[in-house]
């Protein structure tokens, strides 16, 4: 039986996955249905990329826009950019994400953000994390991953690096408590 679609909503990454990639992970999910799953992790910068020199890079001027943190978006493709934005904008490949953000992927984004008429609020990521049809599910049973519903001031507000503690409190979760241990008779 598959679980209901979380589209709109975050993945949290609960201690002991069993995945080095996804350890204290927070997912923007973006699709999920029959067949598979959609998100960009929103919790991880680059260390040594930012948004300028990204844009350098691809040709773009940057000189009308502040440099930004560019996220790990995950492990699948990581040579392809995302952008999580606010609704109040939208290009040629722009999805609405149920009615909470809308994510791009294609350069148009890119040059109006440079441009100051992109989207008013937004995130940048470059991979993805992916899952095959009952793939994710499936480890949402094995309780490697908490589903929190809360809206886009996580992706806009909140610094990347406190993202998964703070989804988790906005579950009613104090993450001091969280172990990847089971106990012990």
């Amino acid at each position: 039986m598959a679980l209901p679609y979380l589209t709109g909503q975050f993945l949290v990454a609960l201690p002991g996955i069993g995945d080095p990639k996804f350890e204290r992970s927070t997912i923007a999910l973006c699709a999920h249905d029959a067949s598979g799953a959609f998100g960009v992790a929103i919790g991880e910068p680059f260390e040594d990329l930012r948004l300028h020199a990204m844009l350098e890079q691809i040709g773009i001027g940057a000189d009308d826009v502040d440099d930004a943190t560019v996220l790990i978006g995950g492990p699948v493709e990581p040579g392809r950019g995302f952008v999580l934005h606010s609704r109040d904008w939208s290009g040629q490949d722009t999805i609405d994400v149920a009615a909470r953000w809308a994510l791009s992927g294609t350069i148009d984004v890119l040059r109006a953000i440079a441009e100051g008429r992109g989207p008013s609020r937004w995130q940048i990521a470059l991979g993805y994390a992916g899952w095959d049809a009952g793939q994710l599910d499936a480890e949402m049973r094995r309780h490697g991953w908490l589903s929190v519903d809360t809206d886009a001031s996580l992706i806009f507000d909140v610094p990347p690096e406190d993202r998964w503690a703070e989804a988790l409190h906005r579950a009613g979760v104090d993450p001091r408590l969280l172990s990847a241990e089971s106990g012990h008779v």
